[in-house]
């Protein structure tokens, strides 16, 4: 077809990416006056395949695909050649959400040489969205080899080594993306998005700020930037920018979806509600709107849709505990106690089973009518105390599963259980260097330094979990790098760097209650008791009484600044929550002692020694 390269080039110079609008405003109206242009010249000669041709081109780079699929059918049904057209089409019908067909499409017939990077890109998008790995490991290679300088084109490299884990291959895909066009907005957005996981929330600002910037009306970059300054507490900017991002896209769920957790996140569950509502099926697959549903309908009393939601979510995600806990109680609170039990019951099988689970069981199982049970449960809560090798590891006295992994050693599915069960036979050297070859072989993949250093941890080797986590943290800058780095400083004797540490989360990453929590630990342990009073208190605004540890520590740092009686009403507390736990019992009864209440405190000790 005459033209056919001109038009392939005009396809690159427009960023024909699965998920970017327009590059800045400039651009679009240029790209709406060449379709106004287009048009009108079809009118004067509408059997001309290569204006429709042109037309589809352009309607993608505007972002409808429905408009695009109809002129690119229309350029082949007139003569275009199908195999340069059939790789533009895909993306058309790719842009309404429609991947299984697009994918039929594509394999419908052969690809014209000019056509092949378009074609690998396009393959390599759909197969990411479909879950095929592999295959559009090989479009992405294809569109490489044959578009090697598209930014748009690394803009999806990056999203696809960042869905595979490779956070430093993502880094780079997303830096040679704006090196080639540093007006090409949804580079900056992705960027920005890999910021985030990297470096922390407040790092990540400036970087939306620049997308924003080229493309004041990019929904997707609207929304995550106003879900990190959420995250940062900076509420008001954040739905400042939801706001924009709903007017811009009325009928995208998200807005509504981000306004009902800041709804949530300030006690309005109603609103909350009515906002989960107004997203009309829209997200009702996602794993974090099905949490927050969950969350909702519980405050809301609704026990029997939060046990529906949270049971939704468990067969999703298995192993989320968060989602176990939750459908336990929303069992409990609807009144089916077997439920609970049942849902229960994989946590407290757990060697780190958390107080909260074992309390709740407790009282299912003293509902129930097994008082041993509950006294039992009752009792580990209270002498909680969580291991490291014995937890990590899993009983398999024959070895099997390292034989597994002798076969396949950098399948993780593989060499994950081998460790465990070799941590728990003691063979803590084996684990690490089973450990490090898998390390070795992912070295830009966060969750392979983690798994190193939760090793080196199990293996009581602070200084290697030490290096594992710092590499970790130069991935992914959140909680759950920052927290491993910290517990191995304070375990290698470094307190001033477990502190260094935890400041740097709380400033990175703004709200994080975790932090407040160990920042509360660090001033309790040098005596700062108005330090540790105000980073507990924090705590206790946001997550309520029902924690024991916050309140016992609460109890310790009113004490240390005399005032008794706020440490008095927290000790009463604490206990009601456990009445079994021999420390909480001595604690309330030094403060009845400090009150001059030499009766009760003598009856709390006696209780405190029968134990």
């Amino acid at each position: 077809m005459a033209g056919a390269r001109a038009l392939f080039a005009l396809a690159g110079a427009l960023a024909l990416s699965a998920c970017a609008s327009q590059r800045e405003p400039s651009a679009r109206a240029e790209a709406l006056a060449q379709e106004v242009e287009l048009v009108e010249a079809i009118s004067a000669t509408p059997d001309d395949p290569e204006l429709h041709a042109k037309l589809g081109t352009i309607r993608i780079a505007l972002g409808n695909g429905v408009g695009a699929e109809a002129a690119l059918r229309r350029a082949v049904d007139l003569g275009g050649a199908a195999d340069r057209l059939r790789p533009l089409a895909a993306r058309a019908v790719m842009m309404q959400g429609e991947d299984s067909r697009a994918l039929a499409l594509l394999d419908g017939g052969p690809v014209h040489p000019d056509a092949r990077g378009e074609a690998g890109h396009v393959a390599g998008v759909l197969n990411l969205n479909l879950g095929n790995i592999a295959a559009a490991r090989d479009g992405f290679d294809i569109a490489i080899r044959e578009r090697p300088r598209d930014s748009a084109l690394w803009v999806d490299v990056a999203r696809f080594r960042d869905a595979n884990a490779d956070a430093a291959g993502a880094r780079d895909a997303a830096d040679f993306a704006i090196e080639l066009d540093a007006q090409n907005a949804a580079a900056l957005a992705i960027k920005a998005n890999l910021v985030r996981t990297q470096n922390g929330l407040a790092a990540a600002l400036p970087w939306y700020e620049r997308a924003l910037a080229v493309d004041p009306d990019n929904v997707g970059a609207l929304l995550d930037h106003a879900a990190t300054l959420g995250d940062l507490g900076q509420y008001r900017a954040m739905l400042a920018q939801v706001r924009r991002a709903a007017a811009l896209a009325p009928k995208s769920p998200r807005p509504f979806y981000l306004q009902a957790v800041l709804a949530a996140r300030a006690g309005d569950y109603p609103l909350a509600r009515s906002l989960l509502q107004r997203t009309r099926g829209g997200l009702e697959n996602e794993p974090g709107f099905i949490l927050v549903s969950a969350i909702v309908e519980l405050q809301l009393d609704g026990g029997a849709v939060a046990a529906y939601q949270a049971d939704r979510l468990l067969t999703l995600q298995p192993d989320n505990l968060v989602a176990r806990r939750l459908l336990a109680a929303a069992t409990w609170a609807s009144g089916d106690r077997d439920g609970a039990a049942e849902a229960l019951a994989p946590i407290v099988a757990r060697a780190d089973a958390d107080s909260w689970s074992l309390l709740l069981a407790a009282r299912v199982a003293a509902e129930r009518g097994d008082p041993s049970a509950a006294q039992e449960l009752q009792l580990r809560a209270a002498r909680l105390v969580r291991g490291d090798a014995a937890a990590f590891g899993e009983n398999d006295p024959l070895g099997l599963r390292s034989n597994d992994a002798n076969a396949q050693p950098l399948n993780p599915g593989v060499v994950i259980p081998a460790i465990r069960s070799e941590l728990a036979r003691g063979q803590t050297g084996q684990a690490m260097e089973r450990a490090r070859r898998l390390l070795d072989a992912n070295r830009g993949v966060a969750d392979a330094q983690i798994l190193f250093g939760d090793t080196a941890m199990a293996a009581r080797q602070w200084r290697e979990a030490i290096r594992a986590f710092r590499d970790a943290r130069g991935l992914d800058a959140g909680a759950r790098t920052a927290l491993r780095l910290a517990n191995a400083q304070h375990l290698a004797g470094d307190p001033a760097g477990a502190a260094a540490t935890i400041l740097a989360l709380q400033r990175d990453n703004g709200v994080s209650v975790v932090a407040d929590r160990l920042s509360g630990h660090l001033a309790m342990d040098l005596q700062q008791w108005g330090n540790g009073e105000a980073w507990f208190d924090r705590v206790r605004r946001r997550t309520g009484n029902r924690d024991v540890v916050v309140l016992r520590e609460l109890v310790r740092a009113y004490a240390g600044v005399d005032q008794r009686d706020r440490a008095d009403a927290l000790a009463m507390l604490a206990v009601r929550l456990q009445p079994l736990n021999r420390d909480l019992l001595l604690l309330w009864a030094d403060q009845r002692a400090a009150l001059g209440k030499g009766d009760d405190a003598r009856e709390l000790r006696a209780r405190a020694a029968q134990l």
